[in-house]
């Protein structure tokens, strides 16, 4: 199954549905990350609004694994609310790394699903933005295993720094995944 998600699709369907179910590992690649906020409780209840990292902080607390390779450092709303939640810094379920020639966006979940779309991980990409402020994003979602294969082998190479020492951008990053 594949399915095209458009704009706030996207934020109904993978941020506030899927993403919040996942059991053993998510895996988030964005070129951006920003500030993010999702609805959170019940549907139909009265939600509260809260940064995005506070959904990863329960998945972790769940036991599940995460793993966020970004482009850039976060902004500083992001890097703020960050430091609000301690099992993303203390608990070694938690992994981010920063590689300058990420560009990709895509979220793996389980193992099971993966979503490559256009959307960055910020409010106007991901988050819960009103159609009239949000940006006009597209994605994919599949289960799909061609697809899902690949991909997991993907990003697990580029997070252990499979690249990093033929990478001619070397001189640019801040932080090499793969030390020399």
């Amino acid at each position: 199954m594949t399915e095209l998600l458009l704009n706030e699709q996207i934020y109904e369907r993978i941020i506030a549905d899927i993403v919040p179910k996942a059991e053993k590992f998510l895996w988030i690649v964005t070129a951006d990350i920003k500030d993010l906020h999702v609805g959170k409780g019940l549907k139909g209840k009265r939600q509260r609004f809260v940064p995005f990292l506070e959904i990863l902080s329960d998945l972790v607390l769940q036991g599940v694994a995460i793993r966020l390779i970004h482009a850039k450092e976060p902004g500083p709303r992001f890097r703020r609310d960050f430091d609000k939640y301690p099992a993303l810094i203390e608990s070694d379920l938690f992994e981010r790394i920063l590689c300058p020639r990420v560009h990709t966006k895509a979220i793996l979940i389980d193992g099971k699903q993966a979503f490559i779309t256009s959307a960055n991980l910020t409010g106007a990409g991901l988050g819960a933005k009103s159609k009239h402020k949000r940006n006009f994003e597209v994605g994919m979602l599949t289960n799909e295993k061609q697809h899902i294969a690949p991909l997991i082998e993907w990003i697990d190479d580029l997070y252990l720094g499979d690249h990093c020492h033929q990478c001619q951008r070397r001189s640019l990053c801040p932080d090499p995944i793969a030390k020399t």
